[in-house]
């Protein structure tokens, strides 16, 4: 694990360092500003949320931790890391979970009349999500969307095809770390500026998942909801990831973790 010896705050992006992350101290609207901004200039916006549970691995993951820190711009998806920052004296302005930023970025996009490229998920979630998308924000252009479910070999073909598709937002929703892994290779070479992961999002707006309520959301329990919906897979996921986010909060709160540096460094090219 390699880190710097910069104090708890510490930080260079105008934000907080918090388990030896620097994240960015910005509510919902200055991130879609910034996002408008980079799509206009055509500079890259890589997008990075943090959860309890991205916390936690990327102590132990390495990839997951540089694609962390690769990120333009890094925020709390999960309330629990947003309660945290409070608990420690370094306050985040707000939760900006992934899947609402996707939304607004759709919305964004459908208003500029801007194109959007769909990684991820299976044939027939994607299919829908397309339909639905297209339904739902009529100005904007869908220019490619492809599955998934591809093999290493082909990952070179997906990533021209997306390059050669002129998006001006991609969205992945395929899962750690076979997302970091992707960008990691060919980021450079993909050519759209705005870059965000959903994780699980795709699902959810294709209906084949339910997101909890908002009073769910709220009380920083969407976990919870999940946990309801699958408990056999999700208790394995959620009873030592939380028990051990709530030990790294307390070890945080006396003995500041030091912020993180690349464990392999790249020669990507950032926003000022």
């Amino acid at each position: 694990m390699t880190s710097t010896s910069a104090g708890a705050g510490d930080t260079t992006r105008g934000g907080q360092l918090l388990y030896g992350l620097e994240l960015d101290a910005l509510t919902m609207d200055e991130v879609l500003e910034r996002a408008r901004v980079s799509v206009a200039s055509r500079q890259r916006y890589l997008i990075g949320v943090v959860n309890a549970a991205k916390i936690v691995k990327m102590r132990h993951d390495e990839l997951l931790r540089d694609s962390l820190i690769e990120a333009d711009v890094l925020v709390a998806d999960g309330q629990s890391v947003v309660w945290a920052s409070r608990l420690l004296g370094r306050p985040l302005p707000e939760r900006i979970a992934g899947i609402d930023l996707f939304e607004r970025l759709l919305r964004s996009a459908d208003r500029e009349g801007q194109s959007i490229y769909l990684l991820g998920a299976k044939q027939d979630v994607l299919d829908t999500l397309v339909s639905r998308i297209r339904a739902t924000y009529p100005r904007l252009t869908v220019v490619g969307s492809r599955n998934g479910y591809f093999s290493d070999d082909e990952s070179a073909d997906v990533a021209r095809e997306i390059a050669e598709s002129g998006a001006d937002m991609l969205f992945l929703g395929i899962t750690s770390p076979k997302k970091e892994i992707f960008l990691a290779r060919f980021g450079d070479e993909l050519g759209v500026p705005l870059l965000h992961g959903v994780g699980g999002s795709f699902d959810v707006m294709a209906g084949v998942t339910k997101r909890a309520p908002a009073s769910w959301q709220n009380a920083g329990m969407e976990w919870a909801y999940r946990l309801l919906q699958e408990p056999r897979r999700m208790w394995k996921r959620y009873l030592p990831t939380n028990t051990a986010f709530i030990a790294l909060t307390a070890r945080e709160r006396w003995r500041p973790t030091a912020a993180f540096t690349l464990a392999q460094p790249t020669q990507r090219s950032h926003n000022g």
